[in-house]
């Protein structure tokens, strides 16, 4: 596996919420050898953590639905069904942001976590990666609006029963990556989720 890169020049095009940062650089080729100078842009916005809030008592799942830019042209709207996130701050320990966005954005205390992956949102342009997790809850106390005011947050909390959401995403109503992958993980670990932690309640 090629291993070698070579960073020629960099510079910061544009530092404000976000940086933008521009590579010139060569890489090691599989074929053997070094690639020609590349130019390449990347997107600089740090890293993040996702939980899932799952009920393994009632087998609930507890989603977000919130206005992303992002989605500004999306057929629907750019109100996503989502699951509670943020960005880590500093040198905070994934399990202490998870812990913290859930009771920001959906009022909620999380009893254990069990991490399901991390993985890099899409390397081809920006470093953030995020860390996921499922995160037990209760449920049944899960809705209204959260979301911290001074970061104009306006997040919608409701919750539904685990096969609902998987029905949900098959549909194609969920489509931002974090929901999806820990929605499909839920439903091939759920049966173990549920003996495990019925069992060390």
């Amino acid at each position: 596996m090629p291993q070698r890169v070579d960073i020629e020049a960099r510079e910061v095009c544009h530092d404000g919420v976000f940086r933008l940062e521009r590579y010139r650089l060569r890489h090691a080729l599989f074929g053997g050898g070094m690639s020609a100078p590349l130019s390449r842009e990347l997107f600089e916005r740090g890293h993040a953590v996702a939980v899932l809030p799952y009920d393994p008592r009632t087998d609930a799942v507890v989603l977000i639905e919130q206005f992303r830019v992002g989605a500004l042209a999306r057929v629907g709207g750019p109100w996503l069904v989502e699951i509670v996130a943020g960005v880590i701050d500093g040198e905070e320990p994934p399990e202490a942001v998870a812990r913290r966005e859930a009771l920001e954005e959906a009022g909620l205390e999380l009893g254990r976590l069990e991490k399901i992956c991390r993985f890099y949102v899409s390397p081809g342009g920006t470093s953030e990666s995020i860390h996921l997790y499922c995160g037990e809850v209760d449920a049944g106390g899960a809705g209204g609006i959260h979301g911290l005011a001074e970061e104009g947050e306006d997040i919608r909390v409701f919750s539904e029963d685990a096969e609902a959401a998987l029905a949900r995403l098959a549909r194609g109503e969920i489509d931002s990556a974090s929901p999806v992958i820990a929605l499909q993980w839920l439903a091939l670990n759920r049966p173990r989720l549920r003996r495990e932690w019925a069992r060390n309640a």
